[in-house]
């Protein structure tokens, strides 16, 4: 089945299709149109899952004969849900108010087809504990690697690193934003070979 079965990444991102690259299978990519609101009294963790399958499902309508994988990360920090910055401004006022604490970034992910009726998650959490850091060394951040389409405005698999304190996760491609460990379980179980 492996061979000739379509996998659709249900992402624009290039962060996430590195990372599926990582494991060697054909797939394409196609960007689900899902509102990314938080709904009210929302959970971290369960936007991220509801987002993940929201993209997931966008897509397999489309492609009711294809294997589809949807993400979502979702960054929480003493209640504040934090996602993409968009602009330096917000970059800087995600980093100001993320100095010296500890966020949870909570990563879902979905594989999924119509046709095979098969719908399966796996969520992870990972654990960021930043320094406590100064305007200057903020500034100098953003002037080196501007991550305003990170959730949290740091790249951790960059320079973004040099801000953490600690890290502590079960699969680090997770913080990236697709937990490769679990797809690849995921995919194992749908009869994708690996490796």
């Amino acid at each position: 089945m492996s061979s000739s079965a379509r996998l659709i990444l249900a992402s624009g991102s290039r962060y996430r299709a590195e990372l599926l690259a990582r494991l060697r299978l054909r797939f394409e990519q196609a960007s689900p149109d899902v509102d990314e609101s938080a709904l009210p009294g929302e959970t971290g963790p369960h936007l991220a899952q509801r987002l993940a399958l929201a993209k997931a499902e966008a897509i397999a309508n489309r492609y009711p004969e294809a294997w589809v994988i949807g993400s979502d990360q979702v960054a929480v920090c003493e209640g504040r849900l934090l996602g993409k910055p968009g602009s330096r401004e917000q970059a800087g006022e995600q980093l100001r108010f993320l100095a010296g604490k500890t966020t949870h970034f909570h990563t879902a992910v979905v594989l999924c087809c119509r046709q095979a009726l098969e719908q399966q998650g796996a969520l992870d959490q990972t654990t960021v504990r930043m320094r406590t850091l100064t305007d200057a060394e903020i500034e100098r951040y953003l002037d080196a690697e501007p991550a305003y389409d990170c959730a949290g405005s740091a790249k951790i698999e960059g320079l973004g690193i040099s801000l953490c304190e600690e890290v502590q996760s079960r699969d680090p491609t997770a913080l990236i934003g697709l937990p490769l460990i679990a797809t690849a379980e995921l995919l194992r179980g749908a009869g994708f070979t690996l490796p």
